[in-house]
């Protein structure tokens, strides 16, 4: 019976996690232009890494992209004056996407949208998912109350995993990296529900919450474009027809269910069996 629930496994699709660094208007009616692309794929059942791509992007017109970086992530014009622009990595890109669940932090409401851009600018057919986790939601409704705001740095410095360095393929893997320590606490925690659970919600007044922070005006960082939105209410923008999303999203869940029986994939964090094997 093991030996075939680890056969069946193999069908399950690999999941890529993956992240943007891009241009950041200046104004009202500018675009974002993708400036990094990174990814990871990872098998879905023992999460270890299969492949890793990652590579600067130039845009078209370089005067969008600052002579000298305000963020952390160090991108210059020089930079990625040298780099390809977007047509040349374009079918690299689409393999790794295409066709696998879509991985990241906040990216139904911003890498989505922006991946599906750059291949219209090129006049070509975007990759599909066959899924999307975007962990912002997951760990929003799972575990955001006592880690704070839901920025990928401040959860990186929860679990004490280091700095964020806002660049793609470091940010993947620490995204990974979050999720499974996220997922490890709330297994631990449903082991023994009367004991762990619930002990956070008071463990520190020093903890800053998103009710904490209603009515206080946002700091420069939380306004970038990879910040999670002020409110939990907020509408994500989808690239893709709700519709059809909908059902690729219930066809993977039911790949993903096959092998062995345990809950789809949006409910990893919940039981999260498969994250500590």
């Amino acid at each position: 019976m093991m030996e075939a629930s680890y056969s069946c496994s193999e069908h399950a699709p690999e999941i890529v996690f993956f992240d943007l660094e891009t241009t950041v208007p200046r104004k009202g009616g500018q675009r974002f232009w993708v400036l990094e692309f990174g990814a990871i794929v990872v098998s879905a059942h023992k999460l270890n890494e299969i492949e890793s791509y990652t590579t600067l992007i130039r845009p078209k017109d370089l005067s969008v992209v600052s002579v000298k970086s305000n963020r952390c992530d160090g991108i210059t014009r020089e930079t990625v004056e040298n780099a390809p622009c977007f047509e040349d990595v374009a079918d690299r890109i689409f393999s790794i996407l295409n066709g696998r669940v879509w991985a990241g932090h906040n990216i139904q409401r911003f890498d989505c949208v922006r991946i599906k851009e750059a291949f219209e600018d090129v006049n070509r057919a975007a990759p599909v998912p066959v899924g999307i986790i975007d962990s912002l939601g997951v760990l929003t409704e799972k575990f955001g109350r006592r880690a704070g705001n839901m920025k990928m740095a401040t959860l990186a410095s929860y679990f004490g995993l280091g700095q964020q360095k806002h660049r793609s393929l470091d940010d993947v893997r620490m995204n990974l990296e979050v999720l499974k320590h996220c997922a490890t606490v709330l297994f631990l925690e449903s082991t023994l529900p009367n004991t762990l659970h619930g002990n956070w919600y008071g463990s520190s007044s020093s903890i800053m919450t998103r009710s904490k922070t209603n009515g206080k005006s946002p700091s420069k960082d939380e306004t970038n474009r990879k910040s999670p939105p002020t409110s939990l209410g907020y509408q994500r923008t989808v690239p893709y027809a709700r519709g059809s999303l909908g059902k690729v999203t219930e066809r993977v869940k039911g790949l993903l269910c096959k092998a062995q029986g345990q809950p789809p994939l949006q409910q990893l964090l919940k039981h999260s069996h498969s994250l500590l094997r």
